[in-house]
């Protein structure tokens, strides 16, 4: 009998000195999160939003939909591509801040898109990578650049380097306009 009390003696104190430390640690205030508090998780926060996007020409042909929303605390951006010829793809793009830029990787069911970058000195996203085609496994550098508009609507020009020709060459340019205050009725599309 001796032993168990001084073994139950010993599981009280164990508690009685554990305890405080507990209620100490459970009232500590949590670290902030660095993606709100590091001005760069927010640089691309220009393109959040559902967009009909369209050529950028005089043509204006309608090209498809996009839904880009943030995640985790600010430290995600999705993207959700719905293209008017049924093309569909999808991107994750996230500042790191080891590398101090800017990294997405973009899927669809043909191609892969994976560049970094960051602002450039009129505000625009740069980024730069690979493209890589899975039909004919080639693959070619790759950038594009999203530029905010004082209208509130973004231009998105990709270029991909031909390396035959040594040149960069326009793959698409499209312009953002946020559905609401799109002027074309869905109807119409």
């Amino acid at each position: 009998m001796k032993i168990l009390t001084t073994t139950l003696g010993f599981a009280v104190l164990a508690f009685a000195v554990a305890n405080p430390a507990l209620a100490q640690s459970t009232t500590t205030t949590p670290p902030p999160n660095q993606c709100e508090v590091n001005q760069h998780f927010s640089d691309f926060d220009f393109w959040v939003g559902d967009w009909k996007v369209y050529s950028n020409d005089d043509a204006r042909t309608f090209a498809g939909t996009n839904s880009i929303t943030k995640h985790y605390g600010n430290c995600l951006i999705k993207e959700s591509w719905q293209g008017a010829s049924d093309s569909a793809g999808f991107s994750i793009n996230y500042f790191d801040p080891l590398d101090d830029q800017w990294r997405q990787v973009w899927v669809s069911r043909n191609l892969s898109i994976d560049y970094t970058g960051g602002l450039n000195d009129e505000g625009a996203m740069v980024l730069e990578g690979t493209i890589h085609y899975y039909g004919n496994g080639t693959s070619f550098p790759f950038r594009g650049i999203w530029s905010a508009q004082e209208d509130g609507s973004v231009v998105q020009h990709f270029d991909q380097y031909d390396p035959e020709t040594e040149t960069w060459n326009v793959w698409f340019e499209g312009l953002y306009i946020k559905q609401e205050a799109d002027p074309n009725p869905p109807a119409s599309n």
